[in-house]
């Protein structure tokens, strides 16, 4: 018995909107409170849904931003927060890429791969889950440094 695909596309598409728009809410509340621990889980439970989903339809393009978003949120995750404003404007720049990902599977067109520079940014923290563009204290004390990995 062959899959409806059709059928399958449809399920994405709504599902991947009700994704998209708790990670909207997400971000809204970590705007508000970079701590928030019920945010964070929510941004990393919903960018592993759409990966999953993504990945078993063949949208990899998807699949493989929604799984650099995973990554950056297991950071955010370790870290307890968002470390710093530019991190949170790279995920909602995430959410801007998805979207436009996802619009494109509904006018039924390919999604365009990510841009470079987004996929690149995200993959951007240590071992530790640290951000790089966040300042550490300096350890002999004084001036917070910038901090390269």
């Amino acid at each position: 018995m062959a899959l409806d695909m059709a059928k399958y596309r449809l399920i994405f598409l709504e599902e991947s909107t009700d994704h998209l728009g708790e990670i909207s809410r997400a971000l809204l509340d970590l705007e508000k409170e970079m701590a928030s621990a019920e945010a964070i889980d929510t941004l990393f439970r919903m960018a592993h849904s759409i990966k999953s989903m993504a990945a078993s339809l063949g949208y990899d393009a998807v699949a493989d931003l929604a799984h650099r978003l995973e990554d950056r949120m297991e950071g955010v995750r370790t870290a307890g927060r968002v470390r710093s404003q530019e991190e949170l404007a790279l995920l909602f720049r995430s959410l801007e890429a998805l979207e436009g990902m996802v619009e494109a599977v509904n006018r039924e067109e390919e999604p365009s791969l990510a841009d470079d520079q987004l996929l690149a940014q995200l993959a951007e923290q240590g071992e530790d889950g640290a951000d790089p563009g966040a300042e550490s204290p300096d350890p002999v004390g004084g001036e917070p440094k910038k901090v390269r990995l």
